[in-house]
């Protein structure tokens, strides 16, 4: 609790304000995080914050079924590839904040593209996630690239998380199909399947069963690893050689919120560099969006890293996302392991 009162403190909390009302949040980032956010935005703005954890799929999926009455207010984190979805389909709102030329270029293009409807609020790499104790008793090799998790020798030994409930997954098949081609990415799907031992619901499932020693190689985003390791368990991570993307994790104000004044405050807070920076403090190691947001060490050097030119747009359309998981199901989810 100590760290909450100090995190208050940096961002200007020094005495509990009036009470503001209330915003209901969505939260897709880790619960740690969420927690956090919500305890600190509390105790320095007075505003209740209603905060649901929900992964980027099922967001969306609720954002859907509630249109016609909105119970969300904000939807803060998760892949962006759901959020530009929901621009798309009319659930989030036109806004165009100013703190927006302090964020990085990719999250400014993520605003843009949306037709400003979603905004970047961290990026962070695709990868493998491995447990060094376990390769090295089943006497199995890091994987160092994409054609290595294909090797018979991790049959069973692979988790990866379900693209229809997972941001995480669709954008590695995302990835795939920039990489290779169509075709070539879903015959590298079928391949792996059979050295898959389980499709998590979450994305973050298969690199804390690695950490735990329950799967020798996860499919993860990279930053997810060193929170991991920081709580004593062996895991590391790698991005593959030969290329791989990135996800912008994404905040959304929804269209028809009941309380938009406060989401608005809730959504320029988010932005500011101290509160980005509580990611870190919480183990959550994405790129902050804020140019000028502290950076811990943990974070991924993106300048090391071999990034394709992910097309955030195409990927992010509704139609290409449903299309492309209807034929992963169809494809490669029906094929026996």
């Amino acid at each position: 609790m100590k760290k909450l009162f100090v995190a208050a403190a940096l961002l200007g909390g020094s005495a509990m304000a009036s009470a503001q009302g209330t915003v209901n949040v969505i939260c897709s980032v880790q619960a740690e995080w969420c927690s956090v956010i919500s305890t600190v935005y509390a105790r320095t703005t007075g505003t209740r914050i209603n905060m649901a954890l929900k992964g980027s799929g099922e967001a969306l999926a609720q954002l859907i079924a509630e249109k016609d009455n909105p119970k969300t207010d904000v939807w803060f984190g998760g892949t962006g590839d759901p959020h530009l979805q929901a621009a798309e389909q009319g659930l989030t709102l036109e806004y165009k904040s100013p703190s927006l030329s302090q964020l990085h270029p990719w999250a400014q293009q993520q605003a843009k593209q949306s037709g400003y409807r979603t905004v970047g609020i961290y990026s962070g790499p695709l990868g493998f996630g491995y447990n060094p104790e376990l390769l090295a008793k089943k006497k199995l090799p890091v994987p160092r690239t994409w054609a290595d998790l294909l090797r018979p020798e991790y049959k069973g030994d692979i988790q990866v998380a379900n693209p229809a409930s997972s941001g995480t997954a669709y954008t590695m098949i995302a990835t795939l199909v920039q990489l290779m081609g169509e075709d070539k990415a879903f015959d590298y799907l079928k391949a792996l399947h059979k050295n898959v031992g389980q499709y998590t619901r979450s994305g973050t499932g298969p690199i804390k069963a690695v950490a735990r020693g329950e799967t020798a190689v996860s499919i993860s985003f990279v930053h997810d690893g060193p929170g991991e390791k920081m709580q004593g368990f062996p895991v590391e991570t790698i991005t593959p050689s030969d290329g791989t993307g990135a996800e912008i994790g994404s905040m959304s104000i929804i269209k028809g919120a009941r309380n938009l004044e406060a989401a608005k405050k809730f959504y320029e807070w988010a932005l500011t560099p101290a509160a980005q920076e509580l990611g870190a403090a919480n183990k959550q190691f994405q790129l902050p969006s804020n140019a000028a947001a502290k950076l811990d060490p943990r974070i991924p050097d993106f300048k090391k890293i071999k990034f394709i030119d992910y097309d955030y747009a195409k990927y992010g359309a509704s139609a290409e996302r449903r299309r492309l998981i209807a034929r992963w199901e169809k494809d490669v989810n029906s094929l026996p392991r």
